[in-house]
């Protein structure tokens, strides 16, 4: 099969397409003929050696985001059969292998696509809105009526997460450049904040819930979300965990905060699915790139003005 393999950590130049041995499932597993694949800043960052490069050994086949039919099931499997159009965000963060034409993962990690959606959009879903949900639902707790900022809402995960918490009853307060307030508030924020031209600690407060698409390495943006939150409060710190720094400030400040990773989860996924179908959440897509362009979607996306998902197209 055709995968976008790497044999070193660098820049996009190290993606190059070959052909490797498919795999094949293992009993509870399921072999998926890929469609598309979704990129993930965690992709290009892996490929640095960042991110998650520490759990991985060449050759390396990135891409955590699937969507595809199933072509094969392994042993036990009772919940899917072939034929069957599923997504996932499978093994993360382990290697997946999204990047090619087949990927195998364990049948449960797996949900069936949005039937309201193609393969393309359903492969911008897995990693970003698994990240939003399970920060919103699963860490915070959110809650009706609970006040909730969102930086970098604009991007893959951010734009997921302002539906979500939308979507559980809570005032949404969104930080993007000022060009994509009227599609966030589309999407369901309530308030919208220009960060390029101004510091968002300046114009909110009394926040319940942080959630953090930035980190500190950009701008101490986790640090300064601790001076918005109400006492109790909770900031989320996706990108770059807690620092002992960090941790130590949310102490002095009476407010709570906590590192996230995402996890495999194709019961959320389900959900997810209903959502979508029901009209509840749309996804974005800004750029679609073949499979052997992979080196220019990754460019593409570290340029960090994406709006929605970059998406690779693998199959018709």
């Amino acid at each position: 099969m055709r995968a976008v393999t790497i044999r070193e950590f660098g820049g996009p130049e190290v993606l190059t397409v070959e052909e490797i041995e498919r795999p094949a499932p293992v009993p509870t597993e399921v072999l998926v003929r890929v469609h598309a694949a979704g990129i993930n800043p965690v992709d290009w960052k892996t490929r640095e050696g960042r991110g998650m490069a520490g759990m991985q050994t060449f050759p390396l086949v990135l891409g955590w985001d699937v969507s595809g039919v199933v072509e094969e099931v392994g042993f036990g499997v009772t919940t899917l059969a072939p034929g069957d159009e599923v997504y996932a965000m499978p093994w993360f963060p382990r290697a997946a292998g999204g990047y090619a034409e087949y990927v195998t993962a364990p049948a449960r990690q797996w949900a069936r696509k949005p039937a309201t959606i193609d393969h393309v959009h359903a492969a911008a879903v897995p990693l970003a809105a698994l990240t939003a949900w399970q920060a919103l639902v699963d860490t915070a707790h959110v809650k009706a009526g609970q006040r909730v900022l969102i930086t970098a809402a604009a991007g893959g995960v951010g734009h997921f997460a302002v539906q979500f918490a939308r979507h559980l009853g809570a005032h949404v307060i969104a930080t993007a450049s000022a060009a994509r307030h009227p599609w966030l508030k589309e999407l369901g924020a309530d308030e919208t904040i220009d960060y390029t031209a101004t510091r968002f600690e300046e114009a909110v407060a009394d926040v319940d819930v942080v959630i953090d698409l930035v980190g500190d390495a950009q701008d101490q943006t986790s640090t300064r979300s601790l001076q918005v939150l109400r006492p109790g409060g909770l900031l989320v710190a996706v990108p770059s965990g807690v620092s002992p720094e960090l941790a130590k400030a949310a102490k002095a400040a009476d407010v709570r905060v906590t590192p996230f990773l995402v996890e495999p989860d194709g019961a959320a996924l389900t959900t997810i699915a209903g959502l979508i179908d029901a009209g509840a959440v749309v996804v974005e897509v800004e750029e679609t790139f073949p499979l052997e362009q992979a080196a220019a979607a990754h460019a593409r996306g570290e340029t960090g003005r994406t709006r929605g998902k970059l998406v690779l197209t693998v199959a018709e």
